[in-house]
């Protein structure tokens, strides 16, 4: 039974639908596609979930430059520090949006998913999953945000502590970004080296 047939069938009430055969049906669909359309529309859907990393960055970076403005507005002696500090900090939280960004640009311009052998199904849940796990880069980028809001207050309170400061920032920032290194690795197996593919 083709696609065509099946749908007829369900719009004239001969097939129900339950739970079970609407997944069923929904894959039978899918599979009605052109396999390297079917691909491409995944790492489409891929490389947008990858960009809802950038949130974690946008909140960290937001935190910071509020927490510079309120430090350079209590001692306004220190700005250059506290400014420096700041800047600093934001650049680090925004690695998981890079990195994101990263994931997206290959899903859209270098995809590896386009020319593998296997199931068309896998090969779209993989476009799509390593796009999903690039969505843990959200974490990051807020931890490392508030760290450098907290340095950028600290150094505005006391700028002769500035070096102590910047570097115990850089050191939990450095930790906090281990889960967005975990994401990127995930999501580059599942793009380079996927292991699914040789299970079927």
């Amino acid at each position: 039974m083709d696609f065509d047939n099946l749908i007829q069938l369900i719009v004239k009430e001969e097939i129900r639908l339950t739970p079970n055969n609407f997944i069923e049906t929904f894959l039978y669909w899918l599979a009605s596609f052109d396999r390297r359309a079917l691909i491409l529309a995944a790492s489409a859907i891929g490389a947008g979930l990858a960009m809802i990393a950038g949130i974690g960055p946008g909140v960290g970076q937001g935190y910071a430059a509020g927490k510079g403005a309120e430090a350079v507005g209590i001692n306004p002696k220190s700005s250059k520090q506290t400014t420096m500090v700041m800047l600093l900090g934001a650049a680090v939280a925004e690695t998981s949006g890079i990195l994101a960004l990263v994931v997206a640009l290959i899903l859209l311009y270098g995809n590896p998913i386009v020319n593998l052998e296997g199931a068309s199904i896998v090969l779209a849940a993989s476009a799509i999953g390593a796009g999903f796990s690039m969505i843990a880069g959200i974490g990051p980028g807020i931890g490392q945000g508030y760290a450098a809001g907290k340095g950028t207050e600290a150094v505005g309170r006391r700028p002769k502590l500035q070096s102590a400061v910047v570097r115990t920032m850089f050191l939990g920032q450095a930790v906090a970004q281990t889960t967005g290194i975990y994401a990127l690795i995930v999501a580059l197996v599942l793009m380079f080296a996927n292991p699914l593919i040789r299970l079927l």
